[in-house]
């Protein structure tokens, strides 16, 4: 199965494509959609959804798995991250796939062993998971990779459980 992951932001966009066999994990490809503060709300959208499309249409996964707004004390920052995700749904719905999202501490409970990991306890849990030589950077990329982990390691206990 091959999975991408997206770490949504309005400024970075974290993607990871990985492919799933079994217990057995690999990357594909991973990056960053990078838009300015200062660029129109509109163009920054449509930057991530092309961005999105792309990897979609290069790499035709069998899922999409987002993380979803993490509603701190920044509110303004959460509505960003919403819209970003919105561009991304857009893409993957154009796609014909409907994506699956994961609460940041699910991620890091699935990938790490614990929902309060640190940002570089999961780099290093995606670099040992996917056998990489390093950790992705940014760390946009990493937290996309683990998303994708994330469905990859909870969709095969479900089949398992069957």
């Amino acid at each position: 199965m091959i999975i991408l992951g997206v770490d949504p932001g309005l400024l970075h966009t974290g993607w990871g494509v990985i492919e799933a066999r079994g217990s057995q994990m690999r990357a594909l490809s991973y990056g960053c959609i990078d838009t300015r503060s200062g660029e129109d709300l509109g163009r920054r959208l449509q930057a991530i959804n092309a961005g999105i499309s792309e990897v979609i249409e290069r790499y035709r996964p069998e899922a999409v798995a987002i993380e979803d707004v993490f509603f701190g004390v920044d509110a303004k920052a959460a509505f960003s991250v919403g819209e970003a995700r919105a561009a991304v749904i857009l893409a993957a719905a154009s796609a014909g796939l409907s994506p699956v999202h994961y609460p940041p501490r699910q991620v890091k409970q699935v990938v790490v062993g614990g929902g309060g990991a640190e940002k570089q306890q999961v780099a290093y849990m995606v670099r040992l998971q996917l056998g990489l030589d390093h950790e992705p950077r940014p760390d946009h990329c990493s937290d996309a990779l683990a998303i994708a982990l994330t469905h990859a390691t909870l969709n095969r206990r479900a089949e398992v459980q069957v």
